[in-house]
């Protein structure tokens, strides 16, 4: 595989693909009423330890939306990194579905929101509480992994928690790369959300093998109980879900996530040991999921694209360099998948170094 631009370039792993061949064969009830998502709901509490309520959707940014819609009011504020999807990359999606609520984004180190950073930004709005003129603080979203590829340790989400409860707070995270983190920690699921104080997950398979499976996931159902309404009126109650519930099904049996998630973690392990070791060349962010983050001379990405490697630059040069535009550097994301290639890394990395 050539393509290191995202792991939504990749194709479906063959065990899900599958599951929804077999789903094919013969009737089922619609709107979920079907077989195959009530051992999908079952498996969704297996998974977590705990009695959830699970909404499947088919993109993350309905699983955003929807999630923070549950808990945030049209007058209400979001407090998330600068850098979050839900921030940059959801054409205020959550805006929309919460019907107008407000995304505050804060700084933070290595694409991670930080507890005293939080506290600090609800401690300076606290004389705006329940005034009329300002947005009300109503939950806390978290990126796991992070748009950096970098993963929140369960000490830094349980600090995250502390402060949103102090606030009357609840805890959204985006799971997108949930997998990913999970295998990075080597911890239980329950341990990296609810036993956290992760109040309600967007859990994403769609990233790490599966065609398009996404789910909100209520980890306090009665924080659910509009979800249903939410869901049909934003047009993502699907008919045929039984479509979307095999590849779930398939996704968390004999630890297929896992599995997936391991070895894309590995893959991108062995793009910045690469890295780490060629002249030039400076990982940004620890590499602690499935991408890298690497700025290097422009002649080096350069031959990279000339090889056929695809992947996006993030920012592109700093500079023209010297007269013959020696010296200029570029800065790339990689991103690795379930079915990158040991021998495609290295072709790019052997590409890199020009030789």
């Amino acid at each position: 595989m050539t393509n290191f631009a995202s792991d939504n370039t990749t194709g479906v792993a063959p065990a899900i693909l599958a599951a929804i061949q077999a789903a094919n064969d013969g009737a089922a009830m619609p709107y979920g009423n079907d077989a195959i998502t009530a051992r999908m709901a079952a498996l969704f509490a297996d998974f977590f330890e705990a009695e959830v309520a699970v909404f499947p959707v088919v993109t993350g940014t309905a699983a955003n939306a929807l999630a923070l819609a549950a808990v945030t009011p049209p007058y209400g504020a979001v407090y998330c990194h600068e850098n979050a999807h839900i921030h940059v990359d959801e054409c205020a999606g959550p805006e929309f579905y919460t019907g107008g609520a407000k995304l505050l984004a804060l700084p933070g180190a290595h694409g991670k929101l930080h507890a005293t950073a939080l506290e600090a930004a609800l401690r300076a709005r606290a004389a705006t509480r329940r005034q009329p003129h300002y947005a009300q603080p109503a939950a806390v979203s978290v990126t796991q992994a992070s748009e950096a590829g970098t993963v929140y340790g369960i000490h830094e989400l349980r600090e995250i928690a502390e402060v949103a409860r102090a606030y009357g707070l609840r805890l959204h995270m985006d799971g997108s790369r949930l997998a990913n983190a999970l295998v990075e920690l080597d911890c239980a699921p329950a341990d990296l959300t609810w036993r956290a104080g992760v109040d309600i997950l967007s859990f994403g398979a769609t990233k790490n093998g599966a065609m398009a499976a996404e789910a909100v996931v209520f980890f306090d159902p009665a924080l659910a109980a509009e979800t249903g309404y939410r869901r049909k009126r934003g047009g993502h109650l699907l008919s045929k879900m039984r479509f979307v519930a095999a590849q779930w099904e398939a996704y968390l049996t004999d630890d297929l996530w896992r599995r997936n998630a391991a070895h894309a973690n590995r893959m991108a392990a062995r793009l910045a040991a690469g890295f780490e070791a060629m002249a030039g060349a400076e990982i940004l962010y620890p590499v602690e999921a499935n991408e890298v983050f690497v700025a290097l001379p422009e002649a080096a990405a350069a031959r990279m694209e000339r090889a056929g490697f695809v992947f996006y630059r993030w920012g592109g040069a700093d500079g023209a360099g010297g007269a013959d535009g020696a010296g200029a550097r570029a800065t790339a994301r990689l991103v690795t998948s379930f079915d990158s290639d040991a021998a495609d890394v290295d072709a790019l990395l052997a590409a890199a170094r020009g030789t």
